[in-house]
């Protein structure tokens, strides 16, 4: 499995925490049991006070499964996945 950052930024306005109709959809699709609809494992996520912007460390067997796993949120802002690896990985390596 290769590991993922992942960044989603959206408007204030189209920010669905506080919309009651949307806020249980995100938890929804943030739950492990959809996540492993996609072959995804989330290791993390975080959001960032008062910048709409949701980061995620995720496992999956490519990008291709990021992607699919992240589509909805690209109806809401922009995506951007970077390949990422553990600091034990790149010490390993030798380089980042």
């Amino acid at each position: 499995m290769a590991l993922f950052v992942v960044t989603h930024v959206h408007s204030p306005e189209a920010c669905p925490a506080g919309d009651k109709q949307m806020a249980p959809m995100l938890l929804q699709m943030l739950s492990e049991a959809n996540a492993s609809k996609f072959g995804v494992d989330i290791r993390a996520e975080a959001v960032l006070d008062g910048k709409h912007t949701l980061q995620l460390i995720l496992e999956a067997g490519d990008s291709a499964k990021v992607q699919e796993f992240m589509a909805p949120f690209s109806q809401m802002g922009t995506v951007e996945i970077a390949p990422a690896n553990s600091c034990e990985t790149v010490v390993e390596r030798g380089k980042c």
